[in-house]
Protein backbone atom coordinates (compact mmCIF):
# COMPACT_ATOMS: atom_id res chain seq x y z
CA UNK A 1 0.00 0.00 0.00
CA UNK A 2 1.03 3.39 -0.57
CA UNK A 3 0.08 7.12 -0.25
CA UNK A 4 0.76 9.68 -2.82
CA UNK A 5 4.39 10.00 -3.70
CA UNK A 6 6.75 12.32 -4.67
CA UNK A 7 9.08 11.35 -7.80
CA UNK A 8 12.19 12.51 -6.57
CA UNK A 9 13.94 13.44 -3.49
CA UNK A 10 17.15 14.40 -2.56
CA UNK A 11 20.02 12.52 -0.03
CA UNK A 12 23.66 12.82 1.01
CA UNK A 13 25.65 10.35 -0.59
CA UNK A 14 29.12 8.53 0.50
CA UNK A 15 31.96 8.36 -2.35
CA UNK A 16 34.59 7.25 -0.66
CA UNK A 17 36.43 7.33 2.80
CA UNK A 18 37.14 10.57 4.38
CA UNK A 19 35.40 13.64 5.99
CA UNK A 20 31.84 14.39 6.27
CA UNK A 21 32.03 17.22 4.20
CA UNK A 22 32.81 15.20 1.32
CA UNK A 23 29.25 13.99 0.99
CA UNK A 24 27.26 15.15 -2.19
CA UNK A 25 23.83 15.90 -2.56
CA UNK A 26 21.94 13.95 -5.31
CA UNK A 27 18.42 13.42 -6.26
CA UNK A 28 16.87 9.88 -6.49
CA UNK A 29 14.03 8.18 -7.60
CA UNK A 30 11.15 7.08 -4.71
CA UNK A 31 11.25 3.03 -5.09
CA UNK A 32 8.55 1.23 -3.54
CA UNK A 33 9.25 -0.77 -0.37
CA UNK A 34 9.73 -5.04 -0.74
CA UNK A 35 8.46 -7.54 1.63
CA UNK A 36 8.65 -6.69 5.13
CA UNK A 37 9.62 -2.83 4.54
CA UNK A 38 8.22 0.37 4.71
CA UNK A 39 9.28 3.59 3.65
CA UNK A 40 9.34 6.17 5.44
CA UNK A 41 8.84 10.27 4.52
CA UNK A 42 11.88 11.46 6.74
CA UNK A 43 11.06 14.53 9.04
CA UNK A 44 14.10 14.60 11.51
CA UNK A 45 17.61 12.53 11.15
CA UNK A 46 19.82 12.82 14.27
CA UNK A 47 23.57 12.63 13.75
CA UNK A 48 25.56 10.05 15.89
CA UNK A 49 29.22 8.95 16.29
CA UNK A 50 28.74 5.99 14.00
CA UNK A 51 27.53 8.42 11.51
CA UNK A 52 30.96 9.92 10.76
CA UNK A 53 32.97 6.71 11.85
CA UNK A 54 31.58 4.73 9.02
CA UNK A 55 31.91 7.35 6.42
CA UNK A 56 35.47 7.56 7.71
CA UNK A 57 36.18 3.88 7.49
CA UNK A 58 33.86 3.02 4.42
CA UNK A 59 32.24 -0.10 5.29
CA UNK A 60 32.96 -3.21 2.48
CA UNK A 61 29.26 -3.44 1.16
CA UNK A 62 29.20 0.29 0.61
CA UNK A 63 29.54 1.49 -3.09
CA UNK A 64 29.57 5.28 -4.28
CA UNK A 65 26.71 6.83 -3.84
CA UNK A 66 25.90 4.52 -0.70
CA UNK A 67 23.13 7.20 1.97
CA UNK A 68 24.37 7.04 5.55
CA UNK A 69 23.06 7.72 8.80
CA UNK A 70 21.35 5.15 10.97
CA UNK A 71 18.64 7.07 12.88
CA UNK A 72 15.07 9.14 11.50
CA UNK A 73 11.82 9.45 12.18
CA UNK A 74 9.25 10.38 9.61
CA UNK A 75 5.86 9.77 8.38
CA UNK A 76 5.35 5.76 6.94
CA UNK A 77 4.40 6.61 3.21
CA UNK A 78 3.91 2.90 1.90
CA UNK A 79 4.39 -0.55 3.11
CA UNK A 80 5.10 -3.88 1.75
CA UNK A 81 3.68 -7.17 1.79
CA UNK A 82 3.58 -8.49 5.28
CA UNK A 83 3.43 -5.50 6.69
CA UNK A 84 0.94 -4.28 9.86
CA UNK A 85 2.77 -1.05 10.49
CA UNK A 86 -0.27 1.58 8.87
CA UNK A 87 0.18 4.32 6.17
CA UNK A 88 0.87 7.70 7.61
CA UNK A 89 1.80 6.69 11.31
CA UNK A 90 4.67 8.67 12.60
CA UNK A 91 7.97 6.05 13.24
CA UNK A 92 11.11 6.20 14.89
CA UNK A 93 13.63 4.11 13.06
CA UNK A 94 17.40 2.16 13.23
CA UNK A 95 18.77 1.62 9.52
CA UNK A 96 21.02 -0.99 9.11
CA UNK A 97 24.51 0.39 8.30
CA UNK A 98 24.89 -1.77 4.84
CA UNK A 99 21.86 -0.17 3.91
CA UNK A 100 20.69 3.31 2.33
CA UNK A 101 20.35 5.38 5.16
CA UNK A 102 18.70 8.52 7.35
CA UNK A 103 20.30 11.21 5.44
CA UNK A 104 17.28 11.67 2.73
CA UNK A 105 14.30 12.58 2.53
CA UNK A 106 12.96 9.56 1.97
CA UNK A 107 14.20 5.68 3.53
CA UNK A 108 13.46 2.08 3.02
CA UNK A 109 13.44 0.11 6.49
CA UNK A 110 12.71 -3.55 8.05
CA UNK A 111 9.39 -3.10 9.31
CA UNK A 112 10.89 -4.86 12.37
CA UNK A 113 13.10 -2.13 13.82
CA UNK A 114 10.65 0.51 13.01
CA UNK A 115 9.24 2.20 16.24
CA UNK A 116 5.67 3.67 16.49
CA UNK A 117 5.95 7.32 18.54
CA UNK A 118 3.01 8.06 20.21
CA UNK A 119 1.42 11.12 20.77
CA UNK A 120 2.98 13.84 22.78
CA UNK A 121 6.49 13.25 21.73
CA UNK A 122 7.87 15.32 19.77
CA UNK A 123 9.99 14.38 16.43
CA UNK A 124 13.29 15.75 18.02
CA UNK A 125 12.59 13.67 21.13
CA UNK A 126 11.99 10.87 18.93
CA UNK A 127 14.73 11.36 16.92
CA UNK A 128 17.23 10.49 20.04
CA UNK A 129 15.89 7.43 21.06
CA UNK A 130 16.64 4.62 18.05
CA UNK A 131 20.45 4.43 18.42
CA UNK A 132 21.30 6.04 21.81
CA UNK A 133 18.58 4.53 23.50
CA UNK A 134 18.03 0.83 22.18
CA UNK A 135 22.62 0.85 22.51
CA UNK A 136 21.63 1.98 26.52
CA UNK A 137 18.88 -1.18 26.39
CA UNK A 138 21.34 -3.44 24.70
CA UNK A 139 23.89 -2.50 27.44
CA UNK A 140 22.19 -2.87 30.68
CA UNK A 141 20.70 -6.32 29.81
CA UNK A 142 24.16 -7.75 29.40
CA UNK A 143 24.03 -7.05 33.42
CA UNK A 144 22.37 -9.20 36.12
CA UNK A 145 19.48 -7.19 37.72
CA UNK A 146 20.10 -7.57 41.23
CA UNK A 147 19.91 -5.16 43.96
CA UNK A 148 22.17 -2.84 46.35
CA UNK A 149 24.80 -2.71 43.73
CA UNK A 150 27.49 0.02 42.57
CA UNK A 151 27.74 0.67 39.21
CA UNK A 152 29.75 3.05 37.34
CA UNK A 153 28.71 4.83 33.78
CA UNK A 154 31.62 6.44 32.07
CA UNK A 155 30.43 10.14 29.86
CA UNK A 156 27.57 10.52 31.50
CA UNK A 157 27.18 13.86 29.37
CA UNK A 158 26.35 11.56 26.42
CA UNK A 159 23.05 10.67 24.34
CA UNK A 160 24.24 7.02 25.57
CA UNK A 161 25.40 7.16 28.97
CA UNK A 162 22.73 9.96 29.71
CA UNK A 163 19.64 7.46 28.98
CA UNK A 164 21.92 4.46 30.58
CA UNK A 165 22.46 6.09 33.94
CA UNK A 166 18.75 6.68 34.24
CA UNK A 167 17.99 3.22 33.25
CA UNK A 168 20.54 1.99 35.72
CA UNK A 169 18.74 3.82 38.77
CA UNK A 170 15.51 2.03 37.64
CA UNK A 171 17.54 -0.77 38.88
CA UNK A 172 17.98 0.66 42.25
CA UNK A 173 21.77 0.21 41.87
CA UNK A 174 24.20 3.31 43.47
CA UNK A 175 25.26 4.96 40.23
CA UNK A 176 28.04 6.92 40.09
CA UNK A 177 29.48 8.72 36.60
CA UNK A 178 32.36 10.42 34.78
CA UNK A 179 31.67 13.50 33.04
CA UNK A 180 32.52 17.36 32.12
CA UNK A 181 31.96 19.40 35.07
CA UNK A 182 29.16 21.30 32.91
CA UNK A 183 27.01 18.16 33.54
CA UNK A 184 27.49 17.34 36.89
CA UNK A 185 24.68 19.09 38.51
CA UNK A 186 22.24 18.30 36.35
CA UNK A 187 23.48 14.57 36.62
CA UNK A 188 23.19 15.04 40.31
CA UNK A 189 19.86 15.88 40.40
CA UNK A 190 18.96 12.34 38.41
CA UNK A 191 20.09 10.74 41.65
CA UNK A 192 23.67 9.73 40.50
CA UNK A 193 25.54 9.60 43.70
CA UNK A 194 28.85 10.98 42.67
CA UNK A 195 29.75 12.71 39.14
CA UNK A 196 33.81 12.58 38.82
CA UNK A 197 35.78 14.56 36.35
CA UNK A 198 37.63 12.36 33.86
CA UNK A 199 40.38 14.81 33.34
CA UNK A 200 41.39 15.01 36.87
CA UNK A 201 44.25 12.14 37.21
CA UNK A 202 42.69 11.28 40.82
CA UNK A 203 39.44 9.88 39.87
CA UNK A 204 39.80 6.53 40.42
CA UNK A 205 40.88 7.16 43.77
CA UNK A 206 37.80 9.46 44.87
CA UNK A 207 35.44 6.90 43.45
CA UNK A 208 37.46 4.40 45.61
CA UNK A 209 37.24 6.47 48.96
CA UNK A 210 33.63 7.11 47.99
CA UNK A 211 32.76 3.24 47.79
CA UNK A 212 34.34 2.34 51.17
CA UNK A 213 34.50 -1.30 51.95
CA UNK A 214 32.42 -1.61 48.60
CA UNK A 215 33.15 -2.77 45.11
CA UNK A 216 31.65 -1.92 41.32
CA UNK A 217 29.50 -4.69 39.91
CA UNK A 218 29.67 -3.50 37.06
CA UNK A 219 31.10 -0.11 34.72
CA UNK A 220 29.70 0.55 31.20
CA UNK A 221 32.26 2.50 29.49
CA UNK A 222 31.59 4.58 26.46
CA UNK A 223 34.94 5.48 25.79
CA UNK A 224 37.27 3.43 23.48
CA UNK A 225 38.42 -0.59 24.47
CA UNK A 226 41.68 0.90 25.88
CA UNK A 227 39.59 3.39 28.42
CA UNK A 228 37.86 0.17 29.20
CA UNK A 229 40.96 -1.75 30.01
CA UNK A 230 41.79 1.02 33.13
CA UNK A 231 38.58 0.38 34.62
CA UNK A 232 38.92 -3.47 35.55
CA UNK A 233 40.87 -3.24 38.65
CA UNK A 234 38.00 -0.78 40.34
CA UNK A 235 35.10 -4.16 40.02
CA UNK A 236 34.85 -6.64 42.31
CA UNK A 237 34.02 -10.23 42.73
CA UNK A 238 31.84 -11.64 39.82
CA UNK A 239 31.55 -7.79 38.55
CA UNK A 240 30.70 -7.01 34.52
CA UNK A 241 32.85 -4.29 32.70
CA UNK A 242 30.53 -3.62 29.14
CA UNK A 243 32.13 -1.88 26.61
CA UNK A 244 29.85 0.40 24.73
CA UNK A 245 32.42 1.72 22.75
CA UNK A 246 35.14 -0.70 21.47
CA UNK A 247 35.71 -3.69 22.62
CA UNK A 248 38.50 -6.23 24.35
CA UNK A 249 40.17 -8.77 22.64
CA UNK A 250 42.20 -10.12 25.45
CA UNK A 251 40.73 -10.27 28.86
CA UNK A 252 42.26 -7.23 30.99
CA UNK A 253 43.10 -8.70 34.53
CA UNK A 254 44.99 -12.43 35.17
CA UNK A 255 42.84 -15.30 34.93
CA UNK A 256 41.18 -16.39 38.29
CA UNK A 257 41.13 -13.28 40.11
CA UNK A 258 38.23 -11.64 40.10
CA UNK A 259 35.91 -13.51 37.76
CA UNK A 260 35.80 -10.26 35.72
CA UNK A 261 33.02 -10.80 32.99
CA UNK A 262 33.58 -8.79 29.87
CA UNK A 263 31.05 -7.55 27.42
CA UNK A 264 30.37 -6.09 23.94
CA UNK A 265 28.03 -3.75 22.93
CA UNK A 266 26.95 -3.82 19.23
CA UNK A 267 23.07 -2.28 18.37
CA UNK A 268 23.69 -2.85 14.56
CA UNK A 269 24.38 -6.65 14.69
CA UNK A 270 20.56 -6.84 15.54
CA UNK A 271 20.05 -6.27 11.39
CA UNK A 272 22.37 -9.16 10.83
CA UNK A 273 21.60 -11.44 13.31
CA UNK A 274 18.76 -11.05 15.52
CA UNK A 275 15.66 -13.71 15.59
CA UNK A 276 11.51 -12.40 15.62
CA UNK A 277 12.12 -12.92 19.50
CA UNK A 278 14.94 -10.72 19.52
CA UNK A 279 12.98 -8.11 17.23
CA UNK A 280 9.88 -8.14 19.58
CA UNK A 281 12.12 -7.63 22.62
CA UNK A 282 13.98 -4.58 20.45
CA UNK A 283 10.71 -3.27 19.89
CA UNK A 284 9.49 -3.28 23.60
CA UNK A 285 12.34 -1.71 24.86
CA UNK A 286 12.15 1.23 22.25
CA UNK A 287 8.45 1.53 23.71
CA UNK A 288 9.39 1.70 26.89
CA UNK A 289 11.70 3.88 25.95
CA UNK A 290 9.46 6.77 24.02
CA UNK A 291 6.99 5.61 26.97
CA UNK A 292 9.24 7.30 29.22
CA UNK A 293 9.72 10.06 27.10
CA UNK A 294 6.04 10.75 26.69
CA UNK A 295 5.34 10.94 30.48
CA UNK A 296 8.55 12.89 31.78
CA UNK A 297 10.43 10.45 33.05
CA UNK A 298 13.50 10.16 30.61
CA UNK A 299 15.79 13.36 29.82
CA UNK A 300 17.64 13.49 27.02
CA UNK A 301 20.44 15.11 26.16
CA UNK A 302 19.76 18.47 24.86
CA UNK A 303 19.43 19.12 21.05
CA UNK A 304 20.31 21.35 18.44
CA UNK A 305 18.05 21.65 15.53
CA UNK A 306 19.95 22.31 11.59
CA UNK A 307 18.98 22.65 8.07
CA UNK A 308 19.45 19.94 5.90
CA UNK A 309 21.98 21.63 4.15
CA UNK A 310 23.88 21.92 6.79
CA UNK A 311 23.68 18.56 7.32
CA UNK A 312 28.29 17.50 6.30
CA UNK A 313 29.54 20.62 7.89
CA UNK A 314 27.56 19.70 11.40
CA UNK A 315 28.49 16.03 11.40
CA UNK A 316 32.22 17.26 11.07
CA UNK A 317 31.40 19.64 13.77
CA UNK A 318 30.48 16.50 15.91
CA UNK A 319 33.12 14.52 15.02
CA UNK A 320 35.88 17.39 15.77
CA UNK A 321 33.93 18.01 19.29
CA UNK A 322 32.95 21.65 18.13
CA UNK A 323 29.58 20.77 19.49
CA UNK A 324 29.74 19.22 22.78
CA UNK A 325 26.80 18.28 25.29
CA UNK A 326 24.08 18.49 22.48
CA UNK A 327 22.27 16.20 20.19
CA UNK A 328 22.87 17.15 16.20
CA UNK A 329 19.89 16.91 14.20
CA UNK A 330 18.86 17.81 10.93
CA UNK A 331 14.98 19.23 10.32
CA UNK A 332 13.71 17.46 6.38
CA UNK A 333 11.96 20.26 4.94
CA UNK A 334 9.61 19.05 1.91
CA UNK A 335 9.10 22.77 0.27
CA UNK A 336 12.92 23.00 -0.09
CA UNK A 337 13.89 19.69 -1.18
CA UNK A 338 11.29 17.79 -2.84
CA UNK A 339 9.23 18.57 -6.09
Amino acid sequence: MMTSLTSTYHAWTWLEPGEPEQLRLVEQVVAPPGPGEILVRNTMIALNPVDWKVIAQGPAEWKPGHVPGVDGVGIVSAVGDGVSVPVGGRVAYHQAIGKPGSFAGYTTVDADCALVVPQGVSDESAAGIPCPGLTAWQALTKVPDMPNRDVLVTGAGGAVALILAQLALRRKWRVWATASPIHRERLLALGIAGVFDYRDGGWCGQLTDALGPRRLFAAFDTTSGAYARTLAPLIGYNGHLVCIQDRLDAPPLSPFTTALSLHEVALNSAHGHATAEDWREWRHAGAQLLEAVQIGTLDLQPHVVIAFDDLPTSLSALKHQRIKGKKILVRVEMTRHYR
